[in-house]
């Protein structure tokens, strides 16, 4: 009886420490105004919203998360990224680190073209949802100095971006499920087809539509089985064409909540993307962690290799490919790299503006 309640007691035990690891203060959300706001169009907009939440406390030291495309701060708040990173003796513990997650624009709570402009809002690029971070950053919260700025898939490429364009304005970057290189190849071909046949659907009207356009389900859903999920992993689950099509029948049968507009915004914005041309401008400490099974950015082109050759401090993490992987999507589980996280912010030099 005694063994058993010992037994219990590490049980009971193992779970609180658990409850405990992803335990971290409550996300805060705000609103900060960008006025007469200058996209790379050159249009301008006078009062530009951006929605951000944080969590610990502005004492401790700024850190800056970056959503992937589509996504917002509350995509990165999950029990599989925030669960393993914010909570007590973690890598970004909040209580060390005050977490600044910015919805980028065109996204969850900032100004974008489903507010009512439609497609009379201007088309922005990721030199632009930069920009408008930075200024967030700078101007509405006062944060003048960055400890880290990381970011996943599409904040991947925007981390890159904040590197070459604020180089003095961190100390450490780490870039996720990513290149530092033109949009292209594979990865553009297919945001392409998703995104002319969105538009050319007759529903879509030009983007003056009363009901979402009933071809977007098709090609979110064709994009998303071909360009994440992991070869291995998608092996184990659909071995059969029975289990392979039921993958199929349930995505397609989850609502699409994304309005087609916002959508085709969000990632046309990466069509002109490009941040193979100042990685000689990085000065922080970086770390790029891809996954070896990404299928947006697969590592056997050599491409990213020879660029990382050209960033002064930085170095690649590879995670494996496995079952327990799911390629362009295994970043969002920083259990693969929270070890890598933490040994580069024990690493990385303090610097100053």
């Amino acid at each position: 009886m005694k063994a058993s309640s010992a037994a219990l007691s590490a049980i009971l035990l193992s779970i609180s420490t658990s409850v405990m690891a992803a335990d971290y203060p409550a996300p805060k959300q705000g609103d900060w105004i960008a006025r007469d706001f200058k996209f790379h169009t050159g249009e301008t907009m006078p009062e530009l919203k951006l929605h951000y939440t944080t969590v610990g406390e502005p004492s401790g030291q700024p850190v800056l998360v970056l959503h992937g495309s589509g996504g917002s701060a509350a995509s990165m708040l999950t029990p599989a990224f925030a669960g393993e990173l914010f909570g007590p003796g973690q890598p970004l513990d909040a209580a060390k680190y005050y977490i600044i997650i910015p919805d980028g624009i065109g996204h969850g709570k900032s100004s974008k073209p489903s507010d009512g402009m439609k497609t009379g809002f201007p088309k922005y690029d990721y030199d632009d949802m930069v920009e408008a971070q930075y200024r967030l950053v700078t101007e509405g919260l006062g944060v003048k100095h960055l400890r880290l700025v990381i970011g996943n898939s599409m904040g991947g490429m925007h981390t890159w971006l904040w590197g070459e364009k604020y180089p003095k304005t961190m100390d450490a970057l780490i870039p996720m499920a990513s290149q530092p290189t033109e949009m292209a190849s594979r990865n553009w071909m297919m945001r392409r087809i998703m995104l002319d046949t969105i538009r050319n659907d007759p529903d879509y009207n030009g983007g003056n539509y009363t009901s979402q356009p009933r071809m977007m389900k098709y090609a979110i859903t064709a994009y998303g089985i071909a360009s994440i999920g992991g070869t291995l992993a998608y092996q184990q689950q659909a071995p059969t064409a029975a289990k392979a099509d039921k993958i199929v029948d349930d995505r397609l049968a989850t609502p699409i909540t994304a309005d087609a507009n916002d959508f085709v915004y969000q990632w046309e914005a990466s069509h002109d993307y490009n941040a193979g041309e100042k990685l000689e401008a990085i000065e922080a400490s970086l770390l790029l962690i891809n996954s070896a099974d990404d299928e947006r950015n697969p590592p056997e082109t050599g491409i990213t290799d020879a660029a990382m050759k050209r960033v002064k401090n930085g170095k690649q993490y590879l995670i494996p490919a496995s079952t327990e992987t799911r390629g362009h999507g295994t970043t969002g589980s920083a259990k693969f790299y929270s070890e890598q996280i933490k040994q580069l912010l024990q690493t990385a030099p303090q610097r100053t503006m």
